[in-house]
């Protein structure tokens, strides 16, 4: 596989990208808790499936996964850069693959994964999984 072109300052800038405990999922996980609702950070749930959500609510079966606009592929806010396109391109459309992947087997185990992408509001956001996990609760 050939290098990609890169420059010091991309370089760095990149390795500077935070793959948990962002701002948006922190400031998600805050509007949660002052809503009342308790759960488990950065967990796999199920086992044997290969994939940790950012946030978890085991009793109600409910996996919430922060989603970056750049990493993920926002339909609003995704961007295809030009430099070593080929790479990012298959980089993001293997996320978003495997997104759907990981949606299938939760929802084959019993499981609703709930996609939040970095631009929503984390009061919005907020109140789609409140909603989300109190009517599993109940009906669960």
């Amino acid at each position: 596989m050939k290098p990609l072109e890169t420059t010091p300052a991309v370089r760095a800038r990149m390795s500077r990208q935070k793959s948990r405990d962002t701002r948006v999922e922190v400031a998600l996980r805050r509007a949660l808790h002052a809503a009342g609702l308790r759960y488990r950070v950065h967990r796999r749930p199920v086992k044997g499936v290969r994939r940790e959500a950012d946030i978890v609510f085991g009793p109600a079966r409910v996996a919430v996964f922060v989603d970056g606009c750049f990493w993920h592929g926002c339909p609003e806010h995704a961007t295809w850069p030009r430099r070593n396109a080929e790479f990012w391109r298959s980089k993001i459309e293997g996320n978003r693959g495997r997104d759907v992947d990981t949606d299938a087997k939760l929802a084959e185990a019993g499981w609703l994964a709930v996609r939040v992408w970095e631009h929503e509001s984390a009061a919005d956001a907020a109140a789609r999984v409140q909603e989300i996990v109190r009517r599993r609760r109940t009906t669960g």
